[in-house]
């Protein structure tokens, strides 16, 4: 098993260029599913769950092609199983956004209850309960949801909860439906309008994407088109929270900024320098780290996939800052291992409070889920010493070659396998 060694205390500076979404490439991915004609992606990242995607529409009988330079290419002119076995889903929550497409183009679908991170309970009832407002009965047998329709008929639909994936699924499923689907209380994520810019090349017709009310139209076919992947804010704020901790100057390019305000205004709260452009940032330390607070909710709020990462900087600024955790239940888990390399950290409930030290320093951690783990790395790059990052499986389902990347800004960091 894989683990990344890091000698800290290495400001971190030079370019680096973001990778594709991953949170976006996933249900780009699964639209496929809705036409027999290609479906070309550009700018998908090279990560473990985009291969595990692959892997389960290639099961379904899809055919795929990929180039050197991110490239995808898609086809499901014969979908052969539509089924989404255990053995995948368990690795990858994201698998249930072939529940939509499936039944909305072959009216069934057979999906394993869906796995991933350890971070909370993340239920998929918005989903199943979207679904058959739109005229889908659902079944539930060894573990698997059996969904089955004829055509899928529009219907207004309530969220009881802001869910990305629920909305995702939803907004493709109705862009066959026979008539009119308003979804309320939408996820508003960034992915969203991603995902919808994909669906309507491909012939939908979808408007609100990026509010909390999404009306979609549905068309008798969907058809192929061409379509590039958004940057990852979620890696673009890594790589600005791991240049800060370590008092550093680094720029980043293929980036899109505006999808990132609540975590630059927080960075900015730190006391360090940001610029930015249409499609590139810099960030510059800028003397002692200040202690910041923060509340992780849906976006355009503090995103909770970044709030592991401040905590590994709050760890080191000067105060105590405190970080109220109001998505997943589960979403401290990287505390402890924090607690190994010194920080001094206290949870009571879904909150943090974090009292700066004057130096981290290095021991051997493990990695819970993804976002801890790169919480670790970026407490590494600062600790005194060596760190040892175990369990870095996680890390590889949603950062493309980080430890190049790292190295390329100066970072001594290794890994071992």
């Amino acid at each position: 098993m894989d683990k990344l060694v890091i000698e800290g205390g290495v400001p971190l500076a030079g370019t680096v260029a973001i990778s594709g979404a991953k949170n976006a490439a996933l249900p780009i991915l699964t639209a496929a599913l809705l036409t027999d004609e290609p479906l070309l992606i550009d700018n998908v990242p090279h990560l473990r769950d985009v291969s595990t995607m692959l892997n389960l529409l290639m099961q379904m009988g899809v055919t795929t092609s990929l180039d050197e330079k991110g490239g995808v290419e898609l086809r499901a002119a014969s979908i052969t199983k539509p089924v989404a076995p255990y053995e995948l889903v368990k690795t990858m929550r994201a698998s249930v956004l072939v529940l939509g497409p499936l039944v909305a183009r072959l009216g069934e679908a057979r999906v394993s209850l869906p796995g991933g991170c350890a971070i909370g309970l993340r239920p998929v009832d918005q989903h199943l309960k979207g679904l058959q407002a739109l005229g889908a009965t659902i079944d539930m047998a060894q573990g698997y949801m059996i969904a089955r329709a004829g055509r899928l008929r529009g219907a207004r639909i309530r969220m009881d909860i802001v869910t990305v994936t629920g909305t995702e699924n939803l907004m493709m499923a109705a862009t066959l439906a026979d008539g009119v689907t308003v979804i309320e209380n939408a996820a508003r994520e960034p992915e969203i309008p991603d995902l919808a810019a994909c669906l309507t090349a491909m012939g939908a017709k979808i408007s609100g994407a990026g509010t909390d009310v999404i009306t979609i139209e549905g068309v008798a076919r969907l058809h192929g088109a061409h379509h590039g992947v958004m940057p990852d804010r979620i890696e673009t704020g890594t790589f600005l929270v791991a240049a800060a901790a370590t008092g550093g100057d680094v720029r980043l390019t293929g980036v899109r900024p505006d999808t990132l305000d609540a975590v630059l205004d927080k960075l900015r709260e730190t006391g360090v320098h940001i610029e930015t452009g249409v499609d590139w940032m810099r960030v510059k330390a800028n003397g002692a780290l200040k202690a910041v607070n923060l509340r992780t909710a849906p976006y355009p709020a503090f995103p909770t996939d970044m709030q592991a990462q401040f905590m590994a900087l709050c760890s080191v600024a000067q105060g105590t800052s405190r970080i109220i955790e109001t998505i997943f239940e589960n979403r401290f888990m990287h505390v402890q291992e924090m607690q190994r390399l010194g920080a001094d950290i206290a949870v009571e409930g879904n909150t943090a409070m974090i009292k700066g030290v004057d130096h981290l320093q290095g021991a051997t951690v493990m990695a819970t889920d993804l976002r801890a783990s790169a919480s670790l790395v970026i407490a590494g790059l600062i600790a005194r010493g060596a760190t040892t990052v175990e369990r870095i499986y996680h890390l590889d389902r949603g950062y493309e070659r980080i430890e190049e990347k790292l190295s390329r800004l100066g970072a001594r960091i290794r890994r071992v396998r």
